[in-house]
């Protein structure tokens, strides 16, 4: 079997257990978006965006550098694992103790100041503090998966975690309330303590899909021993702490928006814009998804691979083709948009109030479509222990978020934040290539990748704004393309699927 053909089938499975898992979180939107209103649907979206700048530190890099220096010193491997999620582990726990102290402040100073508000706050961040802690220790024994190429393992653990949120969310919000209204068994018990339509019991089965996930990674956690090898560690934390800061930064551009948009919009309208935007980007995570289960496959595979002498023409092969996937991906995603929009509307009488965002989502995804070609340029400075330059790339893109959505968002509200995150992640994309180009060279095929980039523009902009979001012209446009990537492309696909590459 070739290299690229062993990388694609565990990418495969990654990717298949991803979309699978991801696929049946997405279909709770426009479950949550009938329960909720737009107000209480920008609480969740905050508090979720929170959630992911704390995962950030919390996992402090260590799940790139345990990839790194376990093929870096095979004869330590068990040393290396440890180091890893001691250190974790320690960050967790401090966290976790810091974090249930001061709850109370928090919830207050996030909450609009109403005793009842502020009591209902100060459980949802409990909720997530536990499920940070949780979600933090199981960092490492799922990165210890991937590197024992154990795909399918770590794809059935992810997707009982998506089944468990789904199902006790499925069970609060859709079961209860009529066991509760036709006095169905145990109707009385569910009444002494159900409340309807509050936000809380999605945070509770996100916190019980954690817990079972850790139970089913005892296995990895009893292969962990208590020794610490300090000297290792040294180097490993020298490697980590800037790709800490990088993924800080990289929260930041993904995440601040959601969180400034409610701070800067008038109080009448704050709540409402958070919540359109937070579901107006579900129909952008689908591209999301696809990068994340590339990601999966790519990075243990990136650096297992780094030794090999035909390395860097594989990582030029594999970012080509996954361009030409992320640009199909994207012109299709907007072609179908009005099909998809149906996924975030809540009801006929409140739908205008989500669909009026689907402007936003063009932006969103040529973003993530950057954002996918960084993370997989990025492999330069990982592999050449130049960590320090992912981090001045991210504070360049964390800079320009945070200064243009203060600029805009007051005047342009969530449109301004979606034109904010795509700028920031194509000045990112560019920079670590010309530094990646200096400093570890890769013979990327610069000019067919531009050229399958700005014909996904184009018919983008044809298929939205030109023709009005018509489906049929739009997949006309969209298979179209595909025909001529396809004609383009027939001689190396032909050599890449006969497994000589």
């Amino acid at each position: 079997m070739s290299v690229l053909k062993k990388f694609l089938g565990q990418t495969a499975v990654y990717g298949l257990s991803t979309v699978l898992s991801r696929l049946f979180n997405f279909i709770l939107t426009p479950l949550f978006t009938k329960v909720y209103p737009p107000s209480i649907y920008g609480i969740f979206t905050k508090l979720y965006s929170y959630a992911s700048l704390l995962n950030a530190v919390l996992a402090f890099g260590m799940e790139s550098t345990y990839f790194r220096y376990l093929n870096k010193h095979e004869d330590k491997k068990q040393e290396v694992y440890n180091n890893s999620f001691i250190c974790i582990a320690f960050i967790a726990i401090l966290f976790l103790a810091t974090g249930l102290v001061f709850a109370d402040s928090f919830a207050k100073s996030i909450s609009n100041g109403s005793p009842s508000q502020i009591q209902d706050y100060g459980l949802y961040v409990r909720f997530f503090i536990w499920l940070l802690f949780i979600d933090a220790i199981c960092v490492i024994p799922f990165a210890k998966l991937r590197a024992e190429e154990k795909a399918f393992k770590y794809s059935v653990i992810k997707f009982t975690n998506i089944g468990c949120f789904v199902g006790f969310n499925l069970i609060f919000l859709f079961v209860i309330p009529p066991a509760i209204k036709n006095h169905w068994m145990l109707s009385d018990w569910f009444e002494s303590w159900y409340r309807f339509h509050w936000v809380g019991y999605v945070f509770i089965s996100n916190l019980i899909a954690s817990l079972v996930t850790l139970l089913l990674l005892l296995p990895e956690f009893l292969q962990i021993r208590p020794k610490f090898d300090k000297e290792l560690f040294l180097k490993m934390f020298s490697y980590s702490w800037p790709i800490l800061i990088a993924n800080l930064s990289f929260i930041v551009n993904e995440n601040l928006d959601k969180i400034v948009l409610s701070e800067l919009l008038p109080d009448a309208v704050a709540d409402i814009d958070v919540g359109i935007y937070g579901a107006v980007c579900k129909i952008a995570m689908f591209l999301s998804i696809f990068i994340t289960a590339f990601r999966l496959g790519a990075e243990p595979f990136f650096f297992s691979h780094a030794k090999h002498a035909n390395a860097r023409q594989t990582y030029a092969t594999i970012l080509h083709y996954f361009v030409i996937a992320l640009a199909l991906l994207f012109v299709a995603l907007v072609a179908n948009i009005e099909i998809l929009k149906y996924f975030i509307s809540r009801d006929k009488a409140h739908v205008a109030e989500y669909w009026a965002g689907l402007p936003a989502v063009p932006y969103l995804l040529f973003g993530y479509v950057c954002l996918g070609i960084y993370m997989n340029l990025s492999i330069w400075y990982r592999l050449s222990d130049q960590t320090k330059f992912g981090l001045y790339i991210s504070l360049v893109g964390a800079v320009i978020t945070v200064v243009l959505n203060f600029v805009l968002i007051p005047k342009y509200s969530y449109m301004g934040s979606a034109w904010v995150s795509m700028f920031a992640y194509f000045v990112m994309m560019v920079i670590s290539y010309v530094l990646g180009q200096k400093y570890y060279p890769i013979p990327y095929q610069l000019k067919r990748i531009s050229l399958y980039l700005i014909i996904s523009v184009i018919l983008v902009i044809l298929s939205f704004w030109v023709f009005h979001r018509n489906i049929y012209i739009g997949n006309g446009l969209l298979l179209l393309f595909l025909a001529g990537i396809v004609y383009t492309e027939k001689d190396e696909l032909k050599v890449l699927l006969s497994g000589r590459k």
